[in-house]
């Protein structure tokens, strides 16, 4: 089979009306989240030294944010309005090593999740474009 019979034609995602839907919904995406802090507490010093000790409300401001950025309910911009991401990410010094860092947390969430196939290929691209984006230094 050709991608063209294996991914539904304006989906690069797979199935499901959106990469939320394909994911699993609210609940996976609260997962992943969970999944990516853990990763860096456990493995990302350099990351986690970013964060504040109680990374509680960095986590609520993930899951949030990928609800919407993947098709789901947009709570992020319902309670704090436009990401503008890169700009409140300028605080901080981002390199490549550390969007490097945050792509590997991310992936390896997504591998403790088993995202494989045309999901795993569309969530790689757009984290990797999201974090060459904050790069900032």
């Amino acid at each position: 089979m050709d991608q063209s019979e294996t991914v539904p034609a304006g989906r690069p995602w797979g199935d499901g009306a959106t990469p939320y839907a394909a994911l699993g919904g609210d609940t996976e995406v609260r997962r992943l989240t969970e999944l990516f802090y853990d990763r860096i507490d456990a493995t990302a010093p350099t990351l986690r030294a970013m964060l504040p000790k109680d990374d509680s409300v960095s986590r609520d401001k993930l899951y949030e944010f990928l609800s919407g950025w993947l098709g789901g309910p947009p709570l992020y911009v319902e309670k704090r309005g436009h990401p503008m991401l890169r700009m409140r990410h300028m605080p901080f010094s981002i390199g490549h090593s550390e969007a490097v860092e945050w792509l590997r947390c991310m992936g390896e969430a997504l591998d403790a999740m088993e995202v494989t196939g045309p999901l795993r290929s569309y969530l790689d691209s757009q984290f990797r474009r999201s974090a060459q984006w904050m790069e900032n230094r």
